[in-house]
């Protein structure tokens, strides 16, 4: 689910109607997975506490919601909007990443540590934190970026059909807004993207 506009970082240099193609492309190979541009219909920032809010309204038990997310991220949960209450609003999946280790959050956020939880765990409520211990790879989104701006091979970092799509279309290589842009418009209220000559 691609951001509109994110909250705690500089706004995005691919335009949303590209995010969103780059995340549809990504996942179209795995069953049952599906890209959502609910976020990218609403013209304010984008707030993770809004939009399980919005799934909540559409029927989701907030116990049946897993956000998954990096440890370095997590971290900063504090400065999340509706903290410590957006706890309640879906279980958060904590992903180990290179150089930040899982085991050190208990004592990084120790008021959060009574809802950590292993993945064998059953919870101890409707809504957990759960610790996840995986193999991920020593990369982020933001030296992705800057790999391609430098003209850098990064198609191994991604599935086949992103990378074809960056390149298509200029992405994070042309300052230009047009070569961004790529000839695409996005209808969002349909989910759909368009050719346009």
């Amino acid at each position: 689910m691609p951001a509109h506009v994110p909250p705690h970082r500089s706004l995005p240099i691919a335009s949303s109607f590209h995010r969103f193609a780059m995340v549809s492309l990504a996942v179209a190979d795995r069953p049952g997975w599906r890209a959502s541009d609910m976020e990218l219909l609403e013209p304010t920032r984008s707030y993770t506490s809004a939009t399980l809010h919005r799934l909540h309204e559409q029927g989701w038990a907030a116990s049946d919601l897993y956000f998954v997310i990096g440890v370095d991220a997590f971290r900063d949960i504090a400065a999340w909007k509706n903290y410590p209450a957006i706890l309640n609003d879906a279980n958060f999946a904590v992903v180990s990443r290179p150089g930040h280790a899982l085991d050190a959050l208990r004592t990084d956020l120790p008021e959060l540590a009574p809802r950590m939880v292993r993945p064998d765990t059953r919870p101890p409520r409707s809504t957990a934190i759960i610790l996840i211990e995986a193999r991920t790879a020593d990369v982020s989104a933001t030296a992705i970026r800057q790999a391609l701006g430098e003209h850098r091979d990064v198609s191994a970092l991604m599935p086949t059909a992103v990378s074809e799509h960056i390149a298509r279309h200029g992405l994070y290589s042309s300052p230009a807004p047009d070569r961004r842009n790529g000839g695409l418009h996005f209808q969002p209220a349909a989910g759909r993207l368009h050719g346009q000559e």
